[in-house]
C-alpha cells in the first residue's frame, strides 16, 4: 500500500519580488491500495503531473510523509523506488540512443527475455513486432510509437504500482482503444495498483476511484460511480471533460 500524508511542493514564485515560494501542491493526503485502479483528473496547471512525479520519486515533497507498506520512503529517488516496485511513464517518453526497443523491453523485464516474449508486450499495444523490436529508441520514433514503446515496457517490469501520465497523449484513436484494453488487462492480471493521470473519460469510466485535484489540493475523491456523474454534471467539469487539454504541472 502507498500513502501520501500532508504532501506539499513548492517553487520559487517568478513573478513575486520578495523570493516568495508558489504551492504547486498544497496538503496532499491520499492511500493508493492494493490491486486499485485510481485515475488523478482535474482543470490544468492544477499538480496532476507534479503528484504522479513525487510518488515516482522525480520530486521531492517540500514537506510531508510518503510511506510504503508502513515505510517512509520520502527521501528516496527514482531509482530506489523503482527497486521496490514503483513504474513511472513519462507524459514524454524518452529516448535512448544506440538502445533497441528489444533492450529496453528486456532491461525493463529485470530478466532474460526471448525476442518472442518481447513482442508478445510490443503487439499488446498495437505496434508490429517484427518492424519494431530491432530499431533503436531514438528520434527516428514518433511520439504515439515511444509511447506504446514505454507502455510495453511497464507491461513488462510488471510493478506493484504503475503510474501513467496522460498515457493518451500523442495516441491515435485506434490505438487509443486498444489502450483501454491493455489498461483492463494490466489491472485484471498482474494485480498491481494501476494510477493514471488523464482526461480522458474512457479512462475515467474503467477506474475504481476517482480523484481530482485543482488549485495543488485534493477536492473530490471517490468510485466512478460517485465521482463522474458530479464532473460531467457541473461547471467546473467543463475544463476537465476538454479532450484536448495540456497537462498539468
Amino acid at each position: 500500500m502507498l500513502e501520501l500524508r500532508n504532501i506539499c511542493f513548492q517553487v520559487p514564485d517568478e513573478k513575486s519580488r520578495n523570493a516568495e515560494e508558489k504551492g504547486i501542491l498544497k496538503d496532499v493526503s491520499l492511500t493508493l491500495e492494493d490491486n486499485k485502479f485510481v485515475v488523478i483528473t482535474g482543470p490544468n496547471g492544477g499538480g496532476k503531473s507534479t503528484l504522479a512525479k513525487v510518488i515516482a520519486g522525480i520530486e521531492k515533497p517540500t514537506s510531508g510523509q510518503i510511506l510504503w507498506d508502513g515505510q517512509d520512503i520520502t527521501e528516496m529517488g527514482i531509482s530506489e523506488r523503482a527497486k521496490l516496485g514503483i513504474s513511472y511513464a513519462f507524459q514524454q517518453p524518452v529516448r535512448f540512443k544506440g538502445v533497441t526497443v528489444f533492450d529496453l523491453i528486456r532491461l525493463a523485464a529485470g530478466k532474460e527475455l526471448s525476442i518472442a516474449g518481447a513482442c508478445e508486450y510490443l503487439s499488446k499495444v498495437g505496434l508490429c513486432a517484427k518492424d519494431y523490436i530491432n530499431r533503436e529508441v531514438n528520434s527516428s520514433l514518433s511520439g504515439g510509437e515511444i509511447k506504446r514503446i514505454e507502455i510495453a515496457t511497464i507491461m513488462a517490469r510488471r510493478t506493484r504500482v504503475s503510474v501513467f501520465d496522460e498515457p493518451e497523449a500523442g495516441i491515435d484513436l485506434w490505438s487509443f482503444q486498444n489502450l483501454i484494453q491493455v489498461f483492463e488487462e494490466m489491472h485484471n492480471q498482474l494485480h498491481g495498483s494501476i494510477l493514471i493521470i488523464s482526461h480522458q473519460e474512457r479512462i475515467l469510466q474503467i477506474a475504481d476511484e476517482i480523484l481530482l485535484i485543482a488549485d495543488g489540493q485534493l477536492v473530490k475523491k471517490g468510485t466512478r460511480e460517485e465521482i463522474l456523474p458530479q464532473l460531467l454534471g457541473t461547471s467546473d467539469a467543463a475544463e476537465f471533460a476538454c479532450k484536448k487539454m495540456g497537462s498539468g504541472r
